[in-house]
């Protein structure tokens, strides 16, 4: 094998390749050329044909739109069946207490979390295109459901009985509680219908701009939201839930404001759950290749905790927290409260954005693991099915859950078929646990500072904002940045002058590389930006700074040059007429042919004669390389009209290469193109551009080669 390997290695350094052709310019590759012919359709016949309908289209929107018609008929039971059993029950066994659990970040009864794991995991399956992640229930976005409940139903809105002395003892829970589901229940019917009408609209490629930086830092901000929110249960204090800016930093005073009054019994068995899920995380985690199905330790600790509660009797001995019973079925279906959406929209469109930006990462990564396409807008009308559909039937917001996702796709799950499936110390203590992978998210700083330092700061920014911003106008505040840094990469990017690799048409880096020459007399530039309004000006000062030929410097140089020369040799003529006025007058000699005789410029020594040369570039030729050019506006296309004319001014021709056909339509409708601009001096590549220019420089040197000698000069240079 490794013999075969360095044979094709061998083969491939000695491989050689010999093209003989024409110089191309466009104006000779068009001329050459022969463009199809494309009758344009009228607006009516476009209307009509998209309004045809057949067979075959209507079963191939019919797919689109209901994936499951599409790959359940030939589903493969033998192959299948199996590894989606044990991935379902796996999932499901995950599913339900972190459900209870991630209830109480979206601040609304346990049960609830509950529904949200049933409903739109079973909706998803005829709708998502993803084979592998697990949709339900997750901590980012369960706890900015949970802000915007608390903000919109703080507990000072609720009454307080009348014969209590207590005020935290007395509030109305169950009105509170109402309520905060009201507002649940309305945010995830409102974020469904964005996510509906985003996808109808095919706007699935929002996701672009949400980076892997972005949502990392985002995310790991995220988690330190949650971890502080749930302090207070695992330590058993009570305090108030704060959301907005500054809510880590307020959640954090008022857990240590009441650090005295901590329940040592709920802080030991909170602490003894994490250690036993941490450890049953770790055996998982090593020993996934031999376990049939991961070790259930969420579900085994629920177990345990609520024997251990109703054992010792922890509710009353010890003034522990309990979630209480849980309401045996499924609720009768209910319009969500449709007055609160004013109060909640724009909450609502961050909602909409996150989830599904988790949903289709996720997504993606096991596509492109396991060999299968998603469709984004189909992802986005699936999560707005699941969202829209499952408020009706008292569900929260909803999106893919990344660590169920990979216990999904890890146990051998391949289809959506079988995923559908306390205290709140404990409860508490599954949120932490869970938050441990977004944790060693901090380790992107490292990795961020050595590969790349804009990506480290939009990473930086979208956690600093999300923390101390909160999680909505922190997104907010990271997407901002995002952009700036991508105007700022436009505005700033890498100028470089191009050589020749000898013997070869590649062309690289001057600066790079030792073997690289650069052609005499010629100056090959390369910006890898596009060129328009926000950069045209550092692209001009830039190509002048790297080229050494500033053409408004040359010219001012000249006519400096040749005022200076007028007034030498206005002075010299008069020194002349004076010196022959004195000669005639000692001599009395008239001058010959009416003429006196006169001092030539030319007999002046070296150095006087460098005073009347008119200064000159040291290129002839300038080529501009728009191999990175992806498009150019208006501003740009001026520019490059006024930097071809200014270079024209003093000797040097300005030529492009390597433009692709949608930037020559562009400058084509931008009239770039006139009598002085011609596509002539537009080349295929930069080889081509190269030898037009040698060509074009030989020709202007054999102007000035005496006749006698010009065959000979010729025969040379060919």
């Amino acid at each position: 094998m490794e013999h075969l390997q360095e044979h094709e290695a061998s083969l491939e350094q000695t491989q050689r390749y010999c093209v003989q052709r024409p110089i191309y310019n466009e104006e000779l590759l068009q001329g050459q050329l022969h463009r199809r012919e494309r009758t344009p359709q009228t607006l009516r016949q476009k209307i009509a044909h998209s309004c045809r309908c057949s067979s075959k289209k209507a079963k191939s929107h019919l797919y689109s739109c209901i994936p499951i018609l599409k790959w359940l008929p030939r589903y493969p039971v033998k192959e299948y069946l199996l590894g989606d059993i044990i991935s379902g029950i796996s999932t499901g066994v995950m599913q339900l207490p972190q459900g209870l659990a991630y209830a109480l970040l979206a601040a609304v009864p346990p049960v609830f979390g509950l529904y949200s794991s049933f409903y739109p995991v079973f909706l998803y399956t005829f709708f998502g295109t993803s084979k592998h992640i697990s949709i339900g229930t997750f901590a980012v976005i369960s706890m900015m459901v949970g802000g915007v409940a608390v903000r919109e139903v703080p507990d000072e809105m609720i009454p307080v009985g009348y014969n209590s002395t207590n005020v935290t003892d007395s509030l109305d829970f169950d009105a509170r509680d109402t309520k905060r589901v009201q507002v649940a229940v309305t945010l995830a019917f409102l974020s469904g219908i964005i996510q509906l009408c985003l996808g109808l609209l095919r706007f699935g490629f929002v996701a672009i701009y949400l980076t892997e930086p972005l949502v990392r830092g985002f995310t790991t901000a995220a988690a330190v939201h949650v971890f502080t929110s749930q302090l207070k249960y695992l330590l058993g204090i009570k305090t108030s839930r704060y959301s907005g800016p500054l809510s880590v930093v307020y959640s954090i005073a008022a857990v240590l404001s009441k650090i005295t009054t901590t329940n040592i019994a709920a802080l030991i068995v909170g602490l003894t759950c994490i250690v036993l899920l941490l450890i049953g995380k770790e055996i998982n985690l090593r020993f996934k290749k031999k376990l049939p199905v991961p070790i259930p330790m969420e579900i085994i600790v629920v177990i345990i905790g609520t024997g251990v509660s109703a054992g010792m009797n922890l509710s009353e001995s010890y003034r522990v927290d309990v979630v209480g019973n849980i309401p045996q079925g499924l609720r009768a279906p209910a319009v969500p409260d449709i007055q609160l959406i004013p109060a909640i929209f724009v909450d609502a469109i961050a909602i909409a954005i996150v989830g599904f930006s988790m949903a289709v990462s996720m997504a993606k990564i096991f596509a492109l693991k396991h060999g299968y396409a998603i469709d984004g807008n189909q992802e986005l009308i699936a999560l707005g099915i699941c969202n829209f559909v499952g408020s009706f039937f008292q569900s929260f917001s909803i999106t893919c859950s990344m660590s169920r996702s990979l216990v999904q796709e890890s146990t051998g799950g391949k289809t959506q078929v079988f995923v559908c499936g306390a205290l709140k110390f404990l409860l508490a203590a599954i949120v932490m646990v869970n938050l441990k992978g977004m944790f060693k998210q901090f380790g992107d700083i490292a990795h961020f500072w050595r590969t790349s330092k804009i990506e480290l700061a939009i990473w930086v920014v979208a956690f600093v904002a999300s923390l101390f911003l909160g999680l909505d106008y922190g997104l907010l505040t990271a997407v901002a940045f995002a952009m700036i840094t991508v105007i700022y990469r436009t505005q700033s990017p890498q100028y470089r002058i191009l050589g020749q690799i000898p013997d070869t048409d590649i062309y690289c880096d001057v600066e790079e590389y030792e073997e690289v020459k650069e052609y005499p007399g010629i100056k090959i530039f390369q910006a890898n930006a596009s060129l328009y309004f926000a950069n045209s000006e550092s692209y001009t000062s830039a190509l002048k700074k790297k080229t050494g030929v500033d053409p408004c410097a040359v010219l001012a140089a000249r006519r400096k040059a040749q005022k200076r020369h007028g007034r030498e040799i206005k002075k010299a003529n008069a020194n002349d007429v004076e010196a022959s006025v004195k000669h005639e007058i000692a001599n009395d000699e008239l001058p010959v042919n009416g003429r006196f005789a006169e001092a030539s410029v030319q007999d002046m020594s070296p150095d006087e004669q460098e005073r009347f040369v008119e200064p000159k570039p040291n290129i002839h030729s300038l080529i501009l390389d728009f191999t990175p050019v992806n498009f150019v506006d208006s501003v740009g296309a001026k520019t490059l009209k006024s930097i071809i004319k200014e270079y024209k001014e003093v000797g040097v021709r300005v030529c492009i290469a390597s433009c692709s056909a949608p930037v020559m339509n562009e400058l084509t409708r931008l009239s770039f193109f006139d009598n002085t601009v011609t596509r002539e001096w537009l080349f295929h590549s930069i080889h081509d551009a190269v030898l037009a220019c040698q060509v074009k420089a030989s020709r202007t040197e054999a102007r000035f080669v005496p006749v006698e000698t010009l065959s000979e000069y010729l025969i040379c240079t060919v």
